[in-house]
């Protein structure tokens, strides 16, 4: 009997983890810092370019988060990152835990994540001075008595659609006692989050923490700094031709679209496209003059547009073909009137 061939795909779709990192570092860091790594050693097995902005936008971090995560890597020596002269971030090299004497001699095509653009070099993370507080539970037990307290965790409960858990509790203390929100300002914080589909309070207190780092005190400032990071808002803004932020009724508008018509950007910006090409002033109200069309016909995608295109063509034509015909003739340009010439003839001859 001949001998038989083993063998598998080349390509392999799995990321291989350490053991070490699974038993010496992976139970010391959070839930940030675990998963940036882990997408690290994914990025780099498929020699996949990634960015902070990447990171942050896929896991719903902040930038700030991400930095924080790459520099506690950094110092336990599980990566390194690499500047060019200018101090601009342009490599992330991943460090062989397996077998540390190679380090030196890892090659960039086996341990090196390439950073695309110009991203600057993330700063020094300082000590945080919204440091959230290990509460007791006797501590909690007097926040959920006080009379002031009771309305706020209903409202926090009806946002997240169910009672909340103690560590939950814990945040909405956290951001009362440390961070010095307002009761208006945790229910605009809530309803921003649930809003955008977020219902994690991990998320929910990385925004507040966010806003308490701005300066936010009241919803209006914390309206401004979500306007300012919020990309579907800009990029619309763009679309028509504007720069600099909305005013609060060009927000109105931009909100109605995506929130209330439900339309996606793709809908969104072909709107923009058209007004653009039909106006110069007050592009907002000609804008929502077209979506509300739209959304009164039905319109969920792209398709539906050229549908009602198409249309609307067909019914011009259409109309265009059932108009009387008019001839050059200098005699036509009269109005036509129909006689009787019996009855003219016979006036005549009685006269």
């Amino acid at each position: 009997m001949s001998g038989l061939m083993i063998y598998r795909d080349e390509v392999s779709d799995q990321t291989a983890v350490s053991n070490r990192f699974i038993d010496d570092y992976m139970k010391d860091a959070n839930d940030a810092q675990i998963k940036i790594y882990l997408y690290l050693l994914r990025m780099m097995d498929a020699h996949l370019a990634t960015s902070v902005s990447d990171l942050a936008d896929k896991f719903n971090h902040t930038e700030k988060d991400v930095v924080r995560a790459l520099k506690y890597w950094e110092k336990l020596h599980l990566l390194d990152l690499d500047f060019d002269d200018n101090k601009v971030l342009v490599g992330i090299h991943i460090r062989d835990l397996d077998n540390p004497s190679a380090e030196s001699q890892s090659t960039p095509t086996a341990a090196f994540v390439p950073v695309p653009a110009r991203e600057k070099a993330p700063e020094p993370v300082q000590p945080s001075r919204f440091e959230k507080p290990a509460y007791s539970a006797d501590r909690l037990r007097e926040f959920k008595n006080r009379q002031d307290t009771a309305q706020l965790l209903f409202i926090a409960e009806s946002y997240i659609g169910r009672p909340l858990t103690p560590s939950e509790m814990k945040t909405i203390l956290y951001f009362t006692d440390v961070l010095s929100f307002s009761d208006d300002l945790i229910d605009y914080l809530l309803q921003y989050c649930v809003e955008r589909g977020k219902k994690d309070f991990k998320y929910i207190e990385r925004v507040a923490l966010n806003w308490a780092e701005e300066g936010v005190t009241t919803p209006r400032q914390a309206q401004k700094v979500s306007t300012r990071y919020d990309k579907n808002v800009y990029a619309i803004m763009n679309e028509l031709g504007k720069s600099g932020s909305p005013t609060t009724k060009e927000l109105e508008y931009i909100n109605r679209w995506i929130k209330e018509y439900g339309f996606s950007q793709d809908i969104i910006f072909e709107a923009c496209q058209r007004t653009v090409m039909a106006t110069d002033k007050h592009r907002f109200e000609y804008a929502e003059g077209i979506l509300s069309s739209w959304r009164e016909q039905n319109v969920h995608h792209k398709s539906d547009i050229h549908k009602i295109d198409d249309l609307y063509k067909q019914r011009r034509k259409s109309a265009a073909c059932d108009r009387p015909k008019q001839t050059n003739s200098r005699f036509n340009q009269f109005t036509q009137n129909n006689y009787d010439f019996d009855a003219l003839e016979r006036e005549l001859l009685s006269n």
